[in-house]
């Protein structure tokens, strides 16, 4: 997969005409996921994990800490505790 920053999204290409992506916002030291998307037919197959993951990989290198606000990225930190640490706690 495919993966590049574009202004305040993270777009993963999954085929020549579809993408997921997710949107998020920097405030101070803080990246904030707002939104997800992945078209339909790609649900379930552990693109938005890998667009969480992606998100994470920019935050280490922008020594940022993550909020998570979309559900999906709410749900996704709440079954993977071992990230924990890349979470704002204020």
């Amino acid at each position: 997969m495919e993966v590049k920053v574009k202004d305040n999204a993270i777009v993963i290409k999954l085929d020549e005409r579809a993408s997921a992506n997710i949107m998020f916002h920097i405030e101070g030291n803080r990246m904030y996921l707002d939104s997800t998307y992945t078209p339909e037919e790609y649900r379930g197959r552990g693109v938005g994990g890998e667009l969480v993951k992606a998100s994470m990989k920019y935050a280490r290198e922008h020594g940022l800490l993550i909020v998570p606000v979309c559900t999906f990225a709410v749900e996704y930190f709440k079954r993977h505790p071992e990230y924990g640490n890349m979470l704002y706690k204020g």
